[in-house]
């Protein structure tokens, strides 16, 4: 059975078919991360930090190999490409240089005498289900931290990267890589299930959809296994008073239409205020007519195709439910005409809570505008969503952005910053956004057993 199949979403050609795993490859691949495990687990924290370092020195010299396969099977433009393995090249050094000190025990304060250490030790064998939308970094975030912690990775991708998958085994098998530590499988859905039920597995990470977090959790409650879910976002871009127009512009463009939109943590609501508003409609509608969407295989090109016809179909029937119900579309709209998955940078207004716009997630280049009259409203409204990943504030007076920053519902805030990413920083959201963090030092503590060592006085 084929599963797992490269379709270029700027020509819409088939490119490579993979078959999808047998129930005796799964289990193959369960008993090697299982039996290194055992290994790995035990081995020196410094050979551990070796082997990520490593594995970032293999990623930036195949850097631009590794950026053209992503660039074919989702359509990121080339250059944000090279940047994404550029951060993930960071991931991966970041935790060879900083892993050791985070696994270092801490000794605790006793009130009934001796000492009493905390050990962080591996806890298991771990299951990764990705998604598309970045397929080297979103990989990385999860399985640097925990081959640093002692635990062994099972992979399992998105079915329309296949050959980004491969690459990153190959990386980890060419790093030195103990066989069993990171194994990758082209699982069906039924597969995962009986995976994360398998007793050999201890915990599974998920980035995807609100849907996939909510059915893999349940298996894995069903399990007792513990989970982190980096799920979807709609996340406010709120730009008071006192902002700059013009960098706000500029962070908002970049926040909303990179990577074609495809980004849990992109800028999906811009809430302005009335003294701002005007202004930055008028720069903001003319800088996103001005953006070319373009083949991503070209160097200068911003903004690609989406990920797939059934991501633009998708996207499209969102946009027609706005229109109509009363929307207005001031740039864009619909799909290009042409083969693959085009479709135009999009900005909306007039969107009210009977439109899906308003409470769903919108995967790809639309941005949606609002005005509100007060920093208040903005503050109520940036909340009215099911969902609580991250959010951006524009504003001169940092003392009232910081105050503002207090009162939204989010895992994370940027302030006169387009949303974004970097190995040190904790990354996740609260609501229907997810649970648990990734990245930082807190990457390292949602995988491992806190062991308790008492020693008498």
């Amino acid at each position: 059975m084929t599963a797992y199949t490269v379709i270029n979403p700027a020509t819409g050609e088939l490119v490579e078919e993979y078959p999808a795993a047998t129930d005796v490859q799964i289990q193959e691949g369960l008993a090697a991360a299982y039996k290194a495990f055992n290994l790995w687990r035990t081995s020196p924290v410094p050979d551990r930090a070796r082997l990520l370092g490593r594995v970032a020195d293999l990623y930036a010299k195949r850097r631009d190999d590794l950026a053209a396969i992503i660039t074919r099977e989702m359509g990121k433009p080339i250059v944000q490409a090279q940047i994404e393995v550029d951060i993930v090249v960071s991931i991966y050094r970041y935790y060879a240089e900083n892993g050791p000190k985070f696994l270092k025990d801490e000794e605790l304060e006793v009130a009934v005498g001796g000492r009493a250490l905390v050990r962080k030790e591996g806890l298991g064998v771990l299951l990764g289900i990705m998604p598309w939308n970045f397929p080297y970094y979103q990989v990385a975030r999860f399985a640097a931290p925990n081959l640093m912690n002692g635990n062994t990775i099972l992979l399992k991708h998105a079915p329309q990267c296949p050959e980004s998958a491969l690459a990153m085994e190959q990386i980890f098998l060419d790093a030195g890589a103990p066989e069993g530590a990171y194994v990758n499988l082209f699982a069906t859905n039924g597969q995962v299930a009986d995976i994360i039920a398998d007793s050999r597995v201890q915990g599974v990470s998920l980035t995807g959809s609100e849907r996939a977090g909510s059915a893999v959790a349940e298996i894995a409650g069903r399990h007792l296994k513990k989970v982190v879910l980096e799920l979807g976002g709609s996340d406010p871009f709120l730009v008071l008073d006192s902002a700059d127009v013009d960098l706000a512009v500029q962070q908002a463009l970049f926040g909303r239409f990179g990577n074609a939109g495809q980004a849990c943590n992109a800028a999906k609501r811009i809430i302005l205020t009335e003294a701002v508003h005007d202004e930055f409609v008028e720069k903001f509608t003319a800088a996103v007519s001005g953006v070319v969407v373009d083949d991503p295989a070209k160097p200068d090109t911003f903004m690609g195709p989406l990920s797939s016809v059934a991501a633009a179909e998708g996207l499209s029937a969102q946009v027609d439910d706005a229109v109509a119900k009363g929307a207005t579309v001031l740039v864009g709209g619909t799909r290009m005409d042409k083969p693959g998955a085009w479709f135009q940078p999009t900005v909306l207004t007039g969107i009210t809570e009977q439109m899906r716009a308003f409470s769903e997630e919108l995967f790809g280049p639309v941005a949606v505008l609002y005005k509100v009259s007060s920093e208040q409203e903005a503050v109520t409204l940036a909340n009215n969503s099911a969902y609580g990943l991250g959010a951006v504030i524009q504003a001169r007076d940092m003392e009232r952005a910081q105050a503002v920053a207090a009162r939204l519902e989010t895992g994370m805030v940027y302030i006169n910053e387009a949303p974004g990413t970097a190995a040190e920083l904790p990354f996740g959201g609260i609501k229907r956004s997810g649970v648990g963090r990734e990245l930082g030092k807190y990457g390292m503590e949602e995988f491992v057993n806190r062991k308790l060592v008492k020693l008498p006085a």
